[in-house]
């Protein structure tokens, strides 16, 4: 019972997070990924403001080179839960043909940061939600839960207020925007324990499943499109059984050996594993302080 209550605790404080973001927002939006994370915050969003439908849409900042699994997730996602759904991409980075192998650095910002900039400007968005949590990266952990963002969207460490127990202060200048993150305070344990608990479906790509895979400098890649791979030089897959920890573009999210292909098992292995779940993340092996600096989120 103690879990389960641990818990609630935690889903009550990113519900109180929610409403008070929402009541301070003129345009609150939600980003959405199709990712675990993402999922279980908009789950939450919905227990928040149940039985109202959403106040506030779900964003996917689409780099264009998404899982195909994920674009399909997120569309049903949305439909079934009754989001509007706002979809957004740098058509300038699109044409110039940007991908997350050969272009790197530069791919991260016009693809994900900028794309995100415009998305907020064009929505007028002032209150942006996001599942990032702190035990995830060291740079994530210097946020705050409200984390203030300049007119530029960008993000000073230095310059954020501070957070007093639950005191969280919502002001802000005309052209600032808040950041805000309810599940601040989560582990993946956490995560986890309450997607168990909630029985809360995920994207497939969390599941192992036959899949066509490369091994490029000892990590696993995915084949999602077999012409761009080719384009890419990625070489010819075989068959695994492989599954993910964590989502990002295709070319540069390594997968996991693994048989676990339903929720009780994958919440299992990914207890027992010694590895991050970010490990499978090549792309982030740039700074990460650095992009969010920028505007990344």
């Amino acid at each position: 019972m103690s879990e389960f209550r641990y818990l609630d605790a935690l889903e009550s404080e990113a519900i109180q997070i929610l409403r008070d973001g929402v009541a301070e927002a003129e345009h609150p939006v939600l980003l959405f990924s199709g990712g675990k994370d993402s999922t279980v915050l908009a789950h939450i969003a919905l227990r928040a403001f149940y039985p109202s439908s959403p106040p506030l849409p779900l964003l996917h900042i689409d780099s264009t080179w998404e899982f195909r699994d994920v674009i399909d997730f997120r569309n049903r996602f949305a439909f079934e839960n009754g989001f509007e759904l706002v979809l957004h991409h740098n058509e300038d980075g699109l044409q110039q043909g940007l991908n997350p192998i050969e272009h790197g650095d530069l791919y991260t910002s016009m693809m994900r940061t900028e794309a995100l900039k415009q998305a907020l400007e064009l929505g007028g968005y002032d209150v942006i939600f996001g599942g990032a949590r702190r035990d995830e990266e060291a740079t994530r952990a210097k946020e705050r839960v409200v984390s203030l963002r300049n007119a530029d969207h960008a993000w000073d460490p230095k310059n954020q207020r501070p957070e007093i127990w639950s005191n969280y202060n919502w002001r802000k200048k005309p052209g600032e925007t808040l950041r805000v993150y309810p599940l601040s305070n989560w582990t993946e344990f956490d995560l986890w324990a309450y997607i168990l608990s909630r029985r809360i479906s995920l994207c497939p790509l969390y599941f192992s499943s036959p899949r066509p895979v490369v091994e490029v400098n000892d990590k696993l890649i995915v084949i999602d499109d077999a012409a761009r791979a080719e384009s890419l030089g990625l070489g010819t897959p075989q068959l695994e059984k492989v599954r993910f920890r964590s989502l990002g573009c295709w070319p540069v999210t390594a997968a996991v050996r693994s048989s676990a292909d339903d929720l009780g098992t994958v919440v299992k292995e990914t207890f027992s594993s010694s590895h991050s779940e970010r490990s499978g993340r090549v792309s982030d092996t740039g700074s990460l302080e650095r992009q969010k600096r920028q505007g990344y989120f």
